[in-house]
């Protein structure tokens, strides 16, 4: 589990015996990044290199909810998980108000709780990131939609006025008896511009990407040479059906990186006729939205990625690839999609 050892966890108590009980519970469940600190003091200083505190509400220093407040007041602030001695209702609602991703009371439920909520928190932080970053991807492919119109309108309105001033300057190349020496060199220095020009504009006519470079301090440009890149190889066509949008979008985004391209199906009854396409190399569908007459395992040419949102018996009875389970985990859908050779 690399993804659950990646996990920085701060431990916030100054009860060693529930520090050795934390560290144990999560170390078995392949939490293994641990650091520990004993007041709020130390931990405002040590957050900077935590991706979750687990947070003790009495600290010798500071509440555990100062604290809470104070890191909630970060930019890019690591998620909390609040531990009391004494739960309640009030409590919990307080500190999900106050910006916890959830909260444990030490009581004999902990050692099982706590990587369930460790593993929960590590999740909604994973889908978080990945969604930011498909949003990201939306915006470049609307920017590459809109640097393509550009082009092409470019491409056009300059090209036609520069054809135009090519052939004139032909002509009068053309007849150097009426032209001086000086003449002549001008014109061959602007017919050098002029081809250096039309470079440019088929350059821009090509583009396909809308790569930036540096123009000048604060100030970007479109790469045009960055537009003539071959695209990055792909491993086929990729369906995808999952109801839930933002999933959707998420998985889409994750596809693509893996080197896939990317087709949404509507609905149920339009997955089976998608899948009859000779560059479908992989399905990627929800649990509940699969058809009753999907082929055979043998007679398939894609893998069938399942996210569980039922028992999973479903899932089993097609004979999944691979079964991905609820809540979407981004980096196993990753370790889904990595190449046997890779991993």
């Amino acid at each position: 589990m690399a993804e659950r050892s990646a996990l920085r966890i701060l431990v916030v108590d100054d009860d060693p015996a529930m520090v050795r009980l934390a560290a144990a519970a999560l170390t078995a469940h392949g939490f293994t990044d641990l650091e520990h600190v004993a007041t709020g003091r130390d931990a405002l200083l040590a957050a900077a290199r935590a991706d979750v505190l687990l947070l003790d509400q009495n600290l010798p220093d500071l509440q555990g909810r100062e604290v809470l407040l104070a890191l909630r007041a970060w930019p890019e602030p690591p998620s909390v998980i609040m531990v009391t001695g004494h739960g309640s209702e009030s409590f919990a609602a307080d500190a999900l108000r106050a910006g916890a991703e959830d909260y444990l009371v030490k009581d004999a439920s902990l050692p099982a709780m706590l990587p369930e909520v460790v593993e929960r928190v590590r999740r909604t932080r994973s889908l978080r990131e990945a969604l930011a970053t498909a949003e990201q991807e939306l915006v470049h492919v609307e920017r590459r939609a809109a640097v393509g119109e550009m082009t092409v309108t470019l491409h056009h309105e300059i090209n036609n006025p520069l054809m135009a001033a090519s052939a004139e300057l032909e002509l009068l190349l053309g007849t150097p008896g009426s032209l001086t020496k000086g003449q002549q060199e001008s014109l061959t220095t602007i017919r050098g511009m002029l081809e250096r020009i039309r470079d440019i504009v088929n350059r821009a006519g090509a583009l396909r990407r809308a790569a930036s470079a540096d123009y000048a301090p604060g100030v970007k440009m479109i790469d045009l040479h960055a537009g003539q890149q071959e695209e990055p190889p792909v491993r086929g066509r990729a369906l995808v059906l999952l109801p839930e949008e933002e999933t959707a979008r998420v998985a889409g985004s994750l596809l693509r990186r893996a080197g896939f391209t990317v087709q949404r199906v509507a609905n149920t009854g339009a997955l089976l006729p998608a899948s009859q396409g000779f560059d479908v190399t992989l399905i990627l569908s929800s649990e509940r939205s699969l058809p009753a007459n999907l082929p055979a395992p043998g007679e398939r040419s894609y893998r069938l990625l399942i996210l569980q949102d039922g028992d999973g018996a479903a899932a089993r009875a097609v004979g999944a690839s691979e079964i991905l389970s609820m809540p979407f985990d981004p980096e196993g859908l990753m370790a889904a999609l990595t190449p046997p050779e890779t991993v």
